[in-house]
């Protein structure tokens, strides 16, 4: 009897700390929702109820906001919208590719410089990029580049963390025997890692290419180094814009429906990729 009651009062307190612990959590998610949720309601709303005061009530004037938001003259937020999709895209392609096949150099192959070479690497990562800013426009200068979207996706296939976070996951999945036994079948270099490899990493690589392109979608600081003229700007420039606007002359519905336009696609990636995300973080956390 003693033995039934201790295990009916065990699992009585998991219980309760399993429902706390959901509690909390479901608590966590409101509050990260809320601020988005917030948004929502205020992109719903017309000039006049945004100045009447706050409300957690949406309104009826979505679709007139998402009207004139995207057909606004001064502000091009369909072109703007494309730039970042084209620039995010080719970027976060470049960057988990040749990020993963920088790693697989390293962990592959066996030389002289190898751990000088990572050290390198990794120092560069703790750079921030507002420090090579001034050399890197005075490089785009040089070359006439400004207005283009090269100096923003070149730069991407050097990418420190994405190549940190690849050659972690390949020391915990990619055994090197795979890598033999394809140079015994007579495969070369790059079919082994195009062929072999590339498909192994599924998961890192799904990881990568969403924060990549979450990154670039989000960058403000390099496109408005050289990005000046409207028909190039990006979406973070022109929510920038805003700023310098007259709000007593503005209509905040207008504006409001501008950043949901701004930051839908990187919602829409995590909400239809979250599983990848979570698949590639737990798949490199174990040893094979």
């Amino acid at each position: 009897m003693n033995t039934k009651a201790t295990s009916d009062g065990a699992k009585a307190r998991l219980l309760l700390a399993r429902t706390l612990v959901y509690i909390f959590l479901g608590f966590l998610t409101i509050l990260s929702l809320f601020s988005f949720y917030l948004l929502i309601v205020n992109a719903s709303r017309s000039n006049g109820e945004l100045q009447a005061g706050f409300t957690l009530v949406p309104s009826t004037h979505f679709l007139d906001n998402l009207k004139n938001a995207w057909n606004d003259a001064s502000i091009d937020i369909p072109r703007g919208m494309l730039n970042s999709f084209v620039v995010a895209l080719i970027s976060a392609l470049l960057t988990t590719y040749f990020s993963a096949l920088t790693a697989y150099g390293l962990h592959a192959y066996k030389f002289k410089l190898k751990k000088i070479a990572f050290t390198f690497i990794m120092a560069i990562m703790v750079i921030p990029k507002q420090v090579s800013a001034v050399g890197f426009v005075q490089l785009v200068n040089k070359f006439h580049l400004n207005n283009n979207y090269l100096p923003l996706i070149i730069p991407a296939i050097a990418a420190p963390i994405v190549f940190f976070y690849m050659i972690q996951y390949m020391e915990s999945t990619l055994p090197l025997e795979v890598v033999e036994a394809a140079r015994v079948d007579g495969s070369g270099e790059f079919s082994t890692f195009n062929r072999i490899i590339l498909p192994m990493l599924k998961p890192a690589l799904a990881v990568q290419m969403i924060f990549a392109f979450v990154e670039s979608w989000n960058n403000f600081f390099i496109p408005s180094l050289i990005l000046t003229k409207a028909e190039y700007k990006t979406v973070p420039i022109m929510i920038a814009q805003l700023r310098s606007a007259d709000y007593s002359k503005f209509d905040m519905g207008k504006v409001y429906m501008f950043i949901l336009l701004a930051i839908l696609p990187v919602m829409i990636v995590y909400i239809f990729l979250s599983k990848y995300i979570i698949k590639g973080v737990t798949a490199g956390s174990v040893k094979g």
